[in-house]
């Protein structure tokens, strides 16, 4: 009315995660003890998407900490797949994906460690971007404030959507450099030119586990709709995939293990319970394995991108199983997982761009397939995600099944 510029997101409600500071509203981690833990300013994420004309309307629940692929909190119970009653949501921004789904919200914030933002967009059939390392700052005032290095090197936020063009929109507005995130960076992201055909690599069944047969099935469909569209598809499997996996978990096992006294004092009985069953997928490290752990990840960094320098892209299923059962990651936790998340933990390892688009689904449930990049190529991940998402359909917001 006063005739200014509007922003992207003018008037646009959007939710935040409960581990992203919202001023004047607690970022609780999901745990009691910081459930009036208020931010006194936004994090750059939230502070750039107030500025692109959002409008938060409501924070979004989370495990513990966040160190579960399973949203039950300590402080605010359990969220529901709107898919499924007795199905995970996914985690650790699980909270998010379930109100998109179900149409609470149209776009959100979260963050991911070990599939984070793409574990939900999984389970509860949404898009979402783990960005590149780098790409997107993020900070907090609620202590600690100081990462340690596990979290460094893996940990990022991004945006949740049903649509990948509200993703891509919403990254944009996020992505760039901030004086409060010293690994931000300024950098040129790689996208698709105008009609450009890329070499896609496929891994329909990622070695280390099994791989439920209906979403090896979807991913490869998303193969052929990217081989109609002209774009060179071949079935390759990575360097060394399984030791990206093992390194993943060693190196995030010297984080827990410095917090564990901590940790136990915060978190719920299931969040430490979770942990505990973490031990045998994380043992602790000595102080000459961690610095092997270093040298392993710059190994790993160095031949996958030599790999992306013959594949643009890398298709793979985002889980290789359907949502679980609530609580069932509780239960011979190290081989579920394994089987379960081992595709979305070589992204937070080697600091890739990872972006998940619903693509069918398996015993009923949603099935997320994951667009893979190079560090700095997440618009073309985006693009190439799109293309899946004009060919398929966007998903629309459901009523939450209740039986």
């Amino acid at each position: 009315a006063a005739g200014d510029e509007l922003g992207p997101f003018h008037g646009v409600p959007i939710t935040v995660k409960e581990n992203i500071d919202l001023a004047g509203t607690p970022t609780t981690q999901g745990v009691p003890a910081l459930a009036e833990a208020i931010a006194t300013i936004d994090a750059p994420t939230v502070e750039r998407m107030r500025a692109a004309g959002a409008i938060p309307i409501g924070r979004t629940n989370m495990p513990d900490l966040g160190l579960r692929v399973h949203t039950d909190s300590a402080l605010h119970g359990l969220t529901r797949n709107p898919h499924h009653p007795g199905r995970t949501a996914g985690g650790s921004s699980g909270g998010e994906a379930s109100a998109l789904a179900s149409g609470m919200s149209p776009l959100g914030l979260g963050n991911d460690i070990g599939g984070s933002l793409r574990n939900p967009a999984h389970c509860c059939g949404i898009a979402s971007i783990k960005p590149s390392l780098g790409v997107v700052p993020m900070a907090t005032v609620i202590p600690p404030e100081d990462l340690l290095i596990a979290a460094q090197q893996m940990l990022v936020e991004g945006p949740l959507a049903r649509r990948i063009a509200d993703v891509r929109a919403a990254f944009q507005v996020v992505a760039g450099p901030s004086h409060r995130d010293p690994r931000s960076l300024p950098v040129l992201l790689t996208d698709l030119d105008d009609g450009e055909h890329v070499s896609i690599a496929v891994l329909a069944d990622p070695p280390g586990g099994s791989t439920h047969p209906e979403i090896a099935a979807a991913v490869r469909r998303a193969a052929d709709v990217l081989a109609d569209l002209g774009h060179h598809v071949w079935e390759v499997t990575p360097p060394d995939y399984e030791e990206t996996i093992d390194t993943w978990a060693a190196l995030l096992s010297g984080d827990i293990a410095v917090l564990r006294p901590l940790l136990d004092m915060v978190m719920g009985d299931d969040g430490r319970r979770f942990l505990d069953e973490l031990d045998g997928i994380a043992p602790v490290v000595s102080l000459e394995q961690a610095a092997d752990v270093q040298t392993t990840r710059f190994r790993l960094m160095r031949e996958w991108s030599a790999f992306f320098a013959d594949h643009s892209v890398l298709l793979s299923p985002t889980w290789a199983q359907p949502a679980f059962e609530h609580g069932a990651d509780l239960i011979d936790a190290e081989q579920r997982l394994r089987d379960t998340i081992r595709p979305v933990l070589p992204g937070n390892l080697l600091a890739l761009p990872g972006v998940v688009v619903p693509c069918g689904r398996a015993d009923g449930l949603p099935v997320g397939v994951q667009v893979i990049g190079d560090r700095f190529t997440d618009l073309r991940c985006l693009t190439i995600a799109e293309q899946l998402q004009d060919a398929v359909g966007a998903p629309v917001p459901i009523d939450p099944v209740t039986a």
